[in-house]
C-alpha cells in the first residue's frame, strides 16, 4: 500500500492535493484494494456546492459501492471525465486519477484533515 507524503487523507480514505485553491480529491490505494476492481464512477455535476462530510459522489466495483465524501467545503470546478469509459484508472493510479475538483471556500478546513503518518496509523488501526 502507498501513501503519498505530500497530499492530506479523511479517515474515510479519500485523498486532497491543493493547488492554489483548486482541491483535488480521490480515493487512497488503501480504498481501491479494498474494493477491489472499480467498473464505475458515478462523477459530481460541475457547479454542484458541497458542504465538507457531504457524499459527493460513488465508485462502484465488482465488490460493492461506495459513498465517496466531500474533504471540504466548496464548488465542484472539475471532474475527471476519464473515469467514465475507465473507471480503472483508479485502480491503476489511485494518486493520479482524481475523481473530481473543488474550488476550497475554507482552506483553514484543511487543518482538520490527516497527514500521511496519521493516515498510516489509521489504517494500521482497522487492520488490527
Amino acid at each position: 500500500m502507498k501513501i503519498e507524503k505530500d497530499l492530506k487523507y479523511t479517515v474515510s480514505h479519500e485523498w486532497v492535493r491543493l493547488e492554489g485553491k483548486i482541491a483535488y480529491i480521490g480515493i487512497t490505494d488503501h480504498a481501491q484494494e479494498s474494493l477491489g476492481d472499480i467498473v464505475f464512477v458515478e462523477l459530481p455535476r460541475l457547479g454542484d456546492k458541497m458542504n465538507k462530510g457531504d457524499e459527493a459522489c460513488t465508485v462502484e466495483s465488482v465488490k460493492a459501492a461506495s459513498a465517496i465524501y466531500s474533504p471540504l467545503t466548496g464548488s465542484v470546478v472539475e471532474v475527471n471525465d476519464d473515469l467514465e469509459g475507465s473507471p480503472e484508472l483508479i485502480n491503476q493510479k489511485p494518486y493520479a486519477a482524481y475523481i473530481f475538483a473543488l474550488e476550497a471556500e475554507d482552506q483553514a478546513e484543511l487543518k482538520d484533515l490527516l497527514d500521511a503518518e496519521a493516515y498510516e496509523k489509521l489504517v494500521a488501526e482497522e487492520a488490527e
